[in-house]
């Protein structure tokens, strides 16, 4: 009887939850089935009935957006139109001239923003600040619209007709600033590859630098390339830069990770709501270099691939991971197909890392991230025992946080005024020195201040914003008037005054201002160079990896033998 009772008291509750998932999904399927009917009926009724005519593409499209803004900010709908976008995210190539582009106010065009080098841009003597004219012909047009929506359409307009296939020329018509010359250019369109590793050098005697932007196809095996040509030329440990890295594709985490952990050995694993979503995946190949000393530069910009990557060898103890902590997205997007030719990029799974934690650090609710607490996370350990935590991105294992930046600097780096200043530089000056020796002298420091009041350059001070808080408490509080003198010599005090602030904080202006002008000579791997100088985590990192006690300290937390 005691083994019949025990039976019933095991089955029953399976036989009983059997017809209530069924009753679960069935309702399920009713809800959807029932609001989707909804949704047809007032549109369809709004599109017969409704006193002007509804553009469908908009109003659907705008239907759809709102709802996948409410799911995670990484769930996106691509229409025929744009799937060519998605693809660049996981290929980095695309048919064209090699050139970004920017919307400029004062001519109400598009110029051309900073060429690819050996791109047919750059090699056909286009210049960053080149006014879009026309191609083949045919006026570009303007736009002196403030809406942004506007602007955007006219830019992705004149984006469009740069683009095509590969081999296929166009004429394109500029006016050179400063010269104020037009100037007509024949370009032959060709495969674009935009590189992942933006730089790879040797920083000090024997330790060499590889710089990774982000994780396409073919990522891994531009790592692959540069630390063997580091190699050859005397690097014998590696700094690996992921910081402001935004991920990319898994798979490539994948094979980085592989180059310095030998075969077989789990990588990460992903879970999901169906069974598809749920995979393992493993090294495949022998390592590249699996003895190599290895350091991992992370900040709050590393994300996803770039942390499967930094996480997975933190696990393993195969490298030590410095900075600041990472984003934390530990989510899994899939790109799906979706009638007339669209497609659906949707997160589908978490992902978890070989000590078995998952880093993701955001909740969503109604599509507004909600940081997870810290009080929260669980404790994992490395392979050598090392603790480390789920939750809330990867923790390096020596913080150095990078220097805080005065709002200025922000607000400067985004201007157009830096932009139209390092146009004019490069017009006046057709070469400049290596990048770590370029300096602007005094002289042409002070023609950059007088440059940057003259056209207006501006910027949002905080402490302006919270005296403006101030006097509405003040005045709420019935003080405005005994405090009115006070606040208004405040004010005063606190009143821009470009100049002044240009030359307070004129080591960090000069560094922003110099990279921008290095990069009109030597694209972003000249700015990266010249920026390398003041970069303290990486003079951490390398005085690390000079220290091998301290290094196998780090790694084990036990002294070398």
């Amino acid at each position: 009887m005691k083994t019949l009772s025990l039976i019933l008291f095991m089955v029953c509750p399976l036989l009983a939850s059997a017809p209530l998932a069924a009753q679960n999904s069935d309702n399920h399927n009713f809800d959807v089935s029932k609001q989707l009917d909804i949704f047809n009926s007032v549109y369809r009724d709004l599109d017969l009935y409704y006193v002007d005519t509804l553009n469908a593409e908009k109003n659907i499209r705008n239907a759809l957006d709102y709802m996948l803004q409410q799911l995670d900010p990484y769930t996106e709908y691509y229409p025929q139109e744009n799937t060519e976008d998605l693809k660049l995210l996981s290929t980095g190539k695309y048919s064209g001239i090699g050139s970004s582009i920017q919307f400029q106010e004062a001519s109400g065009r598009c110029v051309i923003g900073l060429p690819y080098e050996n791109s047919p841009a750059a090699t056909s003597g286009l210049l960053p600040g080149d006014i879009l004219l026309s191609i083949d012909g045919k006026d570009l047009g303007t736009c002196h619209e403030k809406d942004a929506d506007k602007i955007q359409d006219y830019s992705e307009s004149v984006s469009n007709k740069l683009r095509g296939e590969s081999g296929t020329t166009i004429v394109v018509k500029v006016k050179r600033p400063v010269l104020d010359k037009v100037m007509t250019f024949q370009i032959t369109r060709q495969k674009v590859s935009v590189p992942s590793v933006s730089l790879a050098t040797l920083v000090a005697d024997s330790i060499g630098f590889i710089s990774l932007s982000k994780f396409i196809e073919g990522s891994a095996n531009e790592i692959r390339r540069a630390l063997t040509e580091l190699k050859q030329q005397g690097a014998r440990s590696l700094i690996l830069d992921l910081r402001d890295n935004p991920g990319g594709v898994m798979d490539e985490a994948v094979s980085t990770v592989n180059l310095f952990i030998q075969r077989g050995r789990e990588v990460l694993r992903t879970r999901g709501k169906v069974k598809e979503a749920n995979h393992v995946y493993k090294t495949t190949l022998d390592a590249q270099d699996p003895d190599i000393p290895l350091i991992v530069l992370t900040n709050f910009g590393t994300a996803s691939a770039a942390e499967i990557t930094s996480g997975a060898l933190q696990d393993y103890d195969r490298a030590i991971i410095l900075g600041e902590r990472t984003y934390g997205k530990g989510l899994v997007q899939q790109s799906r197909e979706m009638p007339y030719n669209g497609a659906l990029k949707m997160t589908w799974a978490k992902y978890y890392i070989p000590s078995g934690r998952c880093i993701q650090a955001y909740d969503f609710k109604d599509g507004m991230p909600v940081h997870k607490p810290d009080s929260l996370a669980k404790e994992f350990f490395t392979a050598a025992g090392r603790i480390v935590r789920d939750g809330g991105g990867i923790t390096p294992d020596i913080v150095v946080k990078a220097d805080s930046l005065p709002r200025i600097i922000y607000y400067l780096t985004q201007s157009e005024q830096l932009f139209d200043y390092c146009v004019e530089y490069r017009i006046k000056h057709a070469s400049i020195g290596e990048p770590e020796k370029f300096h602007l002298t005094n002289e042409e420091y002070e023609e950059f201040c007088k440059y940057m009041q003259e056209k207006g350059f501006t910027y949002d001070r905080q402490s302006l914003h919270y005296l403006e808080v101030l006097k509405k408490v003040a005045r709420y509080e019935g003080y405005e008037q005994d405090a009115k003198a006070e606040l208004e010599a405040l004010e005063k005090k606190l009143t821009h005054d470009v100049v002044t602030d240009l030359h307070r904080w004129e080591n960090l202006v000069r560094q922003a201002v110099e990279a921008a002008i290095v990069a009109n000579y030597y694209y972003n791997a000249g700015s990266e160079r010249y920026a390398l100088q003041y970069d303290k985590q990486l003079k951490e990192a390398i005085r690390m990896l000079q220290n091998k006690k301290e290094m196998h300290k780090r790694l084990t937390g036990e002294p070398e033998a």
